[in-house]
């Protein structure tokens, strides 16, 4: 029988636990140091940890919960009854989320009246339908300086920049990553123009994907082209953020997917957990190449799609998510 990975897992907790343990150590620094500013006649003003009261979600499939609770990657299933358990496998939105308590109404097991938190992410998003996401939410409310706003997107621009290869010379293509990373940071300093605290992720380098690596088998350097592409991307959005810690936290999953594949950090790093033949909102611990099925195999697979990460990665992402928004001068 199967058993999810939820947000009390002992092995994701021990990681928090850690961290937790290192920001223990700066808190007592940092009250010596006041100490002997007061002793020097120096006054010091403490500073409030910011606690969200609510979680905005906008971007992609990576961050989607839909209304059904379903994710795009592995879903867990009751180990008695078989039935989707949401908060089970959760994505790094819902561990973030989670992390303040906070929950959205996709996934709310436990019946929390009225929940806050808003979901705006959508399968299938690109730059511009995050900029519609952002108008939706400005349309009908409002943003203030208890709200986490979380972003992920740019991928489907990416892939979809990749696709017009070779019809479109790969300088071309650079050019137009280029100009899609400006677009999105514009976008995110909206979010802060409008005092909100957002936390955002670099796309992932896309180059390291099962769907790159397929294809370069197949076209020698179509995986490096992606990579390429997504770095310039990256670059380009980080440039123009207003990236000063006060309204921005960026967490840059791209660096971070090279180490876990460098250092390999994952048992397999190569190939995708769940069957292709199955869509990524359906697959299960049922639907899984066989293996990644063969003694719980899939725990240890950095994919689940070929573009998706696995709910072990999800997870490394929320940490470092949290650890952003712990930290930063929000």
């Amino acid at each position: 029988m199967f058993v999810g990975l939820s947000f009390r897992d002992g092995m994701f907790m021990k990681r928090i636990q850690g961290g937790a343990g290192r920001v223990g150590r700066m808190g007592l620094l940092s009250l010596a140091i006041s100490a002997v500013l007061a002793g020097c006649g120096g006054g010091t003003q403490q500073i409030e940890p910011f606690a969200p009261t609510r979680m905005i979600a906008f971007g992609d499939e990576s961050s989607v919960v839909t209304t059904d609770g379903k994710k795009h990657g592995i879903n867990a299933l009751n180990a008695t009854t078989g039935a989707l358990e949401c908060q089970s496998n959760p994505n790094w939105v819902q561990y973030l989320a989670a992390s303040y308590r906070l929950v959205f109404a996709e996934c709310n097991p436990d019946k929390v009246a009225s929940p806050t938190s808003l979901m705006y992410a959508k399968a299938g998003a690109k730059i511009v339908d995050f900029k519609k996401q952002i108008d939706a939410h400005l349309a009908v409310g409002t943003i203030g300086p208890k709200d986490l706003l979380s972003v992920l997107v740019g991928a489907n621009d990416l892939w979809a920049l990749y696709a017009k290869f070779p019809a479109q010379s790969q300088d071309s293509l650079m050019a137009e990553a280029r100009a899609l990373g400006v677009e999105l940071g514009n976008q995110v300093n909206r979010l802060a123009d409008a005092n909100g605290r957002t936390i955002l992720l670099t796309v992932p380098d896309l180059g390291l994907s099962p769907r790159a690596l397929a294809d370069d088998k197949l076209n020698a350097g179509r995986a490096k082209l992606l990579s390429d592409l997504t770095h310039a991307f990256n670059i380009e959005m980080r440039i123009t953020i207003l990236n000063d810690g006060r309204f921005i936290g960026l967490v840059d999953t791209e660096v971070e997917s090279q180490k876990w594949v460098r250092f390999q950090q994952f048992g397999n790093w190569v190939d995708a957990a769940c069957l292709s033949t199955v869509a990524a909102t359906d697959c299960t611990p049922k639907t899984l190449t066989t293996a990644a099925t063969t003694s719980d195999a899939w725990k240890n697979y950095l994919w689940a799609t070929d573009s998706q990460l696995s709910p072990y990665a999800q997870n490394q992402v929320g940490i470092m998510a949290y650890s952003r928004v712990y930290n930063n001068p929000f």
